[in-house]
Order: C-alpha cells, then sequence, then structure tokens
C-alpha cells in the first residue's frame, strides 16, 4: 500500500509591499488538511514569519476557499496581511475571482470578502483588498491599561490624542499619538508591555522633521479635509514674512499616516505590516473624524521595511489595500 505524501506546495509571499522584500513575508502551505494542529503550529513556529497560512477545504459553500492562520505560538481567527497574502497565493495556483474581481475567503472569523483591484500581466503580482471586519471589542482603555501602554512605549501622557481597544481577531490597544516622529522615535519595552498588544498611529504634519527640509518662507502644507484639529499643522500666517524666518515643512510625506503594532512575547515582536491593525484603526479613525475617508500608511520603517497600505471607507465598510507578490516558490516535506 502507497503511503500518503507528506509533501505540500509552498509559496513565501511580501505583501503590503511596494518593492521587493519591502512588506511582510508570509508562509503559505497548499491542500493542508492531512495536517493535525500540533504539525501547523510547529511549522509556523520553525518558520519564524509573523503569520503562517495553511489552506483547508472550506466548509462554507458560499467561500472560494479556507485557510488557518498561525503565528509561531497561537491560531488567529483572523489576521489582515494573512488574508491578502492567501489571495494572492490562491489566485496564483489557478484560482479564478468572480465578477468585478470579487472573492470570498474563510477562515476563523467567517467569511471575508476580498477583491482584486489590479494585477500584472503575469499574475506573480497583483493589488488587493479585504474588507474590514467588524470589531468584536471597541470602546476607550481602562485608565490602568492606558498607563501600562503608555509606560511600556516610553513616551508622555500628553503624547496620546485618543485611544481605544481595537479587537477583530487580535487583541490590540491602539493609540492615536500627535504626530509620526512620535511614532518613530519609540522605544518599546516589551518587557514591562508583557501581555499586552498595542497598535499606535500618527500623521505627518507641517512640523514633523521624519523627511523634511529647512526652507524660508515656506507654504503650509493643509491636511486633507476630515482630519481633527488638533492634528492639523500650526498656522504660520500671522508670522512676520522676512528672510530670517524659517520653518520646517514636509516635502513629500511618505504617507499620511506611520503605524507600528507591537505584539510582545511573539518571535517577531514588532510587525512589520498588520493589516487587521490597519482595518480597526481605518474603521476608528474614519468614523470619528480623525482621518479622511481615504488614506495611506506606511508602517515598519524603523525595521528597514517600507510598507505601504491603502485605506478606503466606503458605505460597504473599510477597504485595506496593498501590494502583494510572490518571492518563492516550491515544496515543503513534512516527513
Amino acid at each position: 500500500m502507497l503511503s500518503m505524501s507528506r509533501t505540500f506546495s509552498y509559496q513565501q509571499v511580501d505583501v503590503f509591499a511596494p518593492t521587493a522584500f519591502n512588506g511582510n513575508g508570509l508562509g503559505v502551505v497548499f491542500n493542508a488538511d492531512s495536517l493535525s494542529d500540533d504539525q501547523m503550529q510547529h511549522f509556523a513556529q520553525w518558520m519564524n514569519l509573523a503569520e503562517t497560512v495553511f489552506f483547508v477545504e472550506p466548509s462554507d459553500e458560499e467561500a472560494d476557499y479556507a485557510i488557518r492562520i498561525f503565528t509561531p505560538s497561537t491560531e488567529l481567527p483572523f489576521a489582515g496581511h494573512p488574508t491578502l497574502g492567501a489571495a494572492h497565493a490562491w489566485l496564483e495556483s489557478g484560482g479564478e475571482a468572480g465578477p468585478a474581481g470579487h472573492l470570498i475567503q474563510q477562515c476563523g472569523a467567517g467569511l471575508i470578502p476580498v477583491r482584486v483591484e489590479r494585477e500584472s500581466s503575469d499574475r506573480h503580482s497583483r493589488r488587493l483588498a479585504f474588507l474590514a471586519p467588524p470589531l468584536t471589542r471597541s470602546g476607550p482603555l481602562e485608565p490602568d491599561v492606558l498607563q501600562w501602554a503608555i509606560a511600556g512605549l516610553g513616551i508622555r501622557e500628553e503624547d496620546v490624542v485618543d485611544h481605544q481597544w481595537l479587537v477583530n481577531g487580535p487583541h490590540p490597544a491602539g493609540l492615536v499619538l500627535r504626530d509620526a516622529d512620535i511614532v518613530l522615535g519609540i522605544e518599546p519595552d516589551y518587557v514591562a508591555l508583557q501581555g499586552l498588544e498595542v497598535g499606535v498611529i500618527g500623521p505627518y504634519t507641517a512640523s514633523s522633521v521624519s523627511q523634511s527640509v529647512w526652507q524660508p518662507r515656506g507654504s503650509v502644507i493643509p491636511r486633507i479635509s476630515g482630519t481633527r484639529e488638533e492634528l492639523r499643522p500650526l498656522d504660520f500666517s500671522d508670522f512676520e514674512r522676512s528672510e530670517e524666518r524659517f520653518r520646517n515643512v514636509v516635502l513629500q510625506p511618505p504617507a499620511d499616516y506611520e503605524v507600528r503594532a507591537f505584539i510582545p512575547g511573539e518571535a517577531v515582536p514588532e510587525d512589520p505590516a498588520t493589516g487587521s491593525l490597519n482595518a480597526a484603526f481605518g474603521t476608528w479613525l474614519t468614523q470619528s473624524g480623525y482621518a479622511p475617508q481615504r488614506y495611506t500608511v506606511r508602517q515598519g520603517t524603523r525595521l528597514g521595511r517600507e510598507a505601504i497600505l491603502h485605506i478606503e471607507a466606503t458605505e460597504r465598510g473599510v477597504w485595506v489595500s496593498g501590494d502583494v507578490a510572490t518571492r518563492i516558490s516550491g515544496d515543503v516535506s513534512f516527513d
């Protein structure tokens, strides 16, 4: 009697990557129904990527495919960059999107709509978007949790504009900070943060020094309509206009916002590009007026990455999109 094959097709894809190796890597194992929970978890631990996904047979007839999502330490019901990475891998392996480029993914959180926004002629790279799942927990952080986050991040209380729980699979506490420089300057104390996932976001403003130059009498760059007043740059119209007056202006901001995600206790304690966190931020910020209905995010900067995420609020909900490409293709043996 022939033994069952223990070799599976494998890909590693780059998610939210406008250029090669600047996004968040994802391991993808195809046709993995025969693998046990322990085998999936052990493989994800061995890969040591932020997440690894396993394709299994869908149980819902509305789903085009189904995946299970593992970090090096646990299984997740939903995560954003695995959603786009899995959709890309499924399409590249021969899957066909439905009308208007739409497809349905099944995961632990249920059915997640995904759409193809554009793709290369060879189908090895494409821009994909997923519809943010609803928050299962929201509302302000408890005072002790807020102080825990502030202490662990090494920031000041006055740096925080607002805060909220942002639970849609992962369980992060979300903080809006006054600008991108504060976000980029954080040196987290992972021991102090142990047990608390934290995501932070801050806007690029005319007072930001990250991507800026000193220019005489530069014009103020206005924030996009819809941004909260306290996040707008200062109005310099009353300043004396003379050659001696200089001010810092952002000429070419890399994005509208900078995001960082901290997951103490994981093998990868800072995530280079987090779809689920940005989906939750997008839902909160666009509904509350902190952000416009469409904006861009840069993430992974302190890790040497340049991930770019596009957020768009529509009547249906918030879509999170980014560029995805295959970097590694082959087989993996479980023998």
